[in-house]
C-alpha cells in the first residue's frame, strides 16, 4: 500500500532497512543470546545521519517528528526488536527535553543526541510505580542551588549505556501527582549508580537496570519546565513515544511475516509446500491483514501527532495496542508456521515472539491503554472533552 511518504521520508526508511538487513540482521541471534549492547550499530546510525530524524535542524537534527522517528523504528525491529532500543530508548528520553527543555537546556543537550555521540534514556517507573505511575517514591530536595535526588528507578532502558537521564522524582509529597517534578541527570554525577543488568526475556540486546540516587546532588537549572510538572511531563512524553512502541511491534510482526511467508514456500510436507495448505494460507492471510491495519493506524497517528494536534492520549494508546497484540498474535503464528523447527532458538522467529511481548506491557500496559481509550471516547461522547 502506498502510504505517500515525502520523498525524505522514503529515503529515511530506506536507509534504515538497509542497516537493519545488512548490519542488525547477520548479528541478531548473537546479540540476543550473549546480551551485546549494540553500540556498534548507534555508531552505523550516526553515521548515516538517523540518530537525530526527530530533533530539530537548530539542535543539529534532521527536523522530523514521531513519524520519521517511527519509521526508523519499524524497519530496525523488522531485524532486531532489542537492537532498535537503542536509538527508541534514546527517543524517550529526548523528548521531556524536545517538549519542556529552556533553550539552554536544548542547546546543551540535545545535539549530541542528535549527532549520536550521547544516548538517552527516561526515568519513571518504580518498584511501586508502575501502571501508578503516581506511586513514585524518589524525591528530589532543593539544597541551596542544587537539588538532591534519593530513590531507585526500575526496568530503565537504556540505563548504564546512555549519558543523559530524564527522571521524574517528587518534590512535595503533599500534593500527591502534582508534586512530582523533572529533571536531567548525567552519567558520571557522583550519587548517581546503576544496580545489575536484568535478565530478561526477550530484546535482549537492549540493557535494562536500575537507576540508584543516594544523596545525587544536581544543578537547580536541570528543572525540566518547574516544579509540579512532573507528571505531566511524563504523560505528555508517553503520548508522544508510544507510537514509537507500536512501530517497534509492527517491525516485529512484519519480520515473523517474512520469515514465516519464505519458510511457507520452502518447507514441503506430503509432497508440496505448505504455503499450497488452505489453513496456512488462512493464517498468512489473517497476519497480513493485521499487520497492515496496524501500520495504516500507526502512519495516521504520527502525522496526526505532528500536526500539533492537541489531544492524542486515545489515538497514541490504539495504536500501541493495536499493534503490539497484533505483533504477539504474529509471532505465535510464525512460530506455528515453522513447527518444530520454530521452537528452536538456532531459527529467528522464536526470537521475534520473545521480544513482541514487552510491546504488550512497556510504555503502559495494553489494560491500562484500553482505559485510557475508554475514558476519552466517554468524554467525546458527553461533550466534556
Amino acid at each position: 500500500m502506498d502510504y505517500f511518504l515525502t520523498e525524505e521520508q522514503k529515503m529515511i526508511k530506506d536507509i534504515a532497512a538497509r542497516i537493519a538487513d545488512e548490519k542488525i540482521a547477520p548479528v541478531a541471534l548473537k546479540y540476543d543470546e550473549e546480551g551485546i549492547f549494540p553500540h556498534d550499530i548507534m555508531k552505523v546510525l550516526a553515521e548515516s545521519d538517523l540518530c537525530g530524524v526527530y530533533i530539530p535542524e537548530e539542535y543539529g537534527g534532521f527536523g522530523g517528528g514521531i513519524f520519521e522517528m517511527s519509521l526508523v523504528v519499524e524497519e530496525l525491529s523488522r531485524a532486531c526488536g532489542g537492537i532498535s532500543l537503542a536509538f527508541a530508548g534514546t527517543g524517550l528520553g529526548a523528548f521531556p527535553i524536545l517538549l519542556f527543555g529552556n533553550e539552554e537546556q536544548k542547546q546543551k543537550y540535545l545535539p549530541p543526541i542528535a549527532s549520536g555521540e550521547k544516548l538517552a534514556a527516561f526515568g519513571l517507573t518504580e518498584a511501586n510505580a508502575g501502571s501508578d505511575a503516581a506511586g513514585i517514591a524518589t524525591t528530589a530536595r532543593l539544597d541551596g542551588d542544587e537539588y538532591v535526588l534519593n530513590g531507585t528507578k526500575q526496568w530503565i532502558t537504556n540505563g548504564g549505556e546512555a549519558e543523559i537521564y530524564t527522571v521524574i522524582a517528587c518534590t512535595n509529597r503533599s500534593k500527591g501527582a502534582r508534586g512530582f517534578s523533572a529533571f536531567i541527570v548525567e552519567k558520571g554525577t557522583p550519587g548517581f549508580s546503576f544496580g545489575k543488568k536484568e535478565d530478561k526475556m526477550g530484546i535482549r540486546a537492549s540493557c535494562t537496570r536500575e537507576l540508584v540516587f543516594e544523596d545525587c546532588r544536581i544543578p537547580r537549572e536541570n528543572l525540566l519546565a518547574r516544579e509540579g510538572m512532573g507528571f505531566i511531563v511524563a504523560m505528555k512524553t508517553l503520548d508522544r513515544t508510544r507510537p514509537g512502541v507500536a512501530a517497534q511491534a509492527l517491525g516485529i510482526a512484519q519480520g515473523a511475516f517474512d520469515h514465516a511467508l519464505k519458510y511457507s514456500r520452502e518447507r514441503i510436507q506430503f509432497g508440496q509446500t505448505i504455503s499450497s495448505f488452505q489453513s496456512i494460507q488462512h493464517m498468512l492471510a489473517d497476519m497480513a491483514i493485521s499487520i497492515e491495519a496496524s501500520r495504516a493506524l500507526i502512519y495516521q497517528t504520527c502525522r496526526y501527532i505532528d500536526s500539533g494536534a492537541k489531544n492524542i492520549s486515545k489515538e497514541s494508546a490504539m495504536c500501541k495496542v493495536l499493534a503490539s497484540d497484533t505483533a504477539m498474535k504474529v509471532t505465535v503464528d510464525a512460530v506455528q508456521i515453522y513447527g518444530g523447527y520454530g521452537y528452536m532458538k538456532e531459527y529467528p522467529v522464536e526470537k521475534l515472539m520473545r521480544d513482541a511481548k514487552i510491546t504488550q506491557i512497556y510504555e503502559g500496559t495494553n489494560q491500562i491503554q484500553r482505559n485510557v481509550i475508554a475514558l476519552e471516547i466517554i468524554k467525546e461522547m458527553s461533550g466534556t472533552k
